[in-house]
């Protein structure tokens, strides 16, 4: 069935999201924080470790660096691009509307959890790899799998900072529901190189998120979200970073 692996991730996301949610019941504001605080940490490792794979290579048996202009000029063009579009107004506006259609209209933390959550679970090769898959041949096994890992992610997010979190299955319906109906086209140009390129910026997104949840609110991830959009053009560019 196409598209059964979109349902199933956001299957995952809702799932892990009750189960935070029933788990908060059980820590205080101060517990709260420091689950937080301690989601925050481990999204940045798990986004340096994407990070590194990218950046990282052994050359007669010696560690080498690479690709720090690629991450430089993604990031500028991506966050100039987003804050002319002004994504994360969006974004937030968004989250407005969910909270006052789910009648939360009263939770002050509705729209950061939101959108902390979910650029954690929308941005990343695999949820591009997974629909290509899932829209090309009905394999939903990848995404299956990133339904493991958002379930447990959305689960320590959602119980320290409430029932936003869950609402994060709405992008990724959308996100990974349009990739799989257009993988047709959309295949063709997610060549190796160019997926390698998105993996590198989106797990430097990935770790701003990290930063924003350990620090508060620090870095517009949101807008910077183009920057994936040039990972993808830079694979294309007649030389390499």
């Amino acid at each position: 069935m196409i598209g059964l692996g979109t349902i199933i991730n956001c299957a995952g996301i809702v799932a892990g999201g009750l189960i935070g949610l029933f788990a908060s019941r059980l820590f205080d504001e101060s517990q709260q924080d420091s689950l937080t605080k301690a989601c925050g940490i481990s999204v940045i490792f798990i986004a340096i470790s994407g990070a590194m794979q990218g950046m990282l290579s052994v050359e007669e048996n010696a560690l080498t660096g690479g690709r720090s202009m690629l991450v430089v000029l993604c990031l500028a063009l991506g966050a100039f691009v987003g804050e002319l579009i002004g994504i994360e107004n969006g974004f937030e506006r968004f989250g407005e509307w969910l909270k006052v259609k789910s009648g939360n209209g009263s939770d002050t933390r509705f729209v950061g959890a939101f959108v902390d959550a979910s650029l954690t679970v929308c941005i990343g090769a695999m949820a591009i790899v997974g629909a290509i898959q899932d829209g090309m041949t009905g394999d939903w096994s990848t995404l299956a799998v990133k339904a493991v890992l958002d379930l447990i992610i959305i689960a320590v997010m959602s119980s320290s900072m409430g029932k936003g979190c869950v609402f994060s299955a709405v992008p990724v319906f959308l996100f990974e529901g349009a990739i799989t109906l257009l993988a047709k086209f959309v295949a063709p140009v997610m060549t190796s190189l160019a997926l390698s390129y998105l993996s590198l910026i989106g797990s430097v997104l990935i770790f701003c998120v990290g930063v924003n949840l350990v620090w508060g609110k620090k870095v517009k991830v949101a807008n910077m979200l183009p920057a994936v959009v040039f990972a993808v053009i830079a694979a294309y560019l007649p030389f390499s970073f």
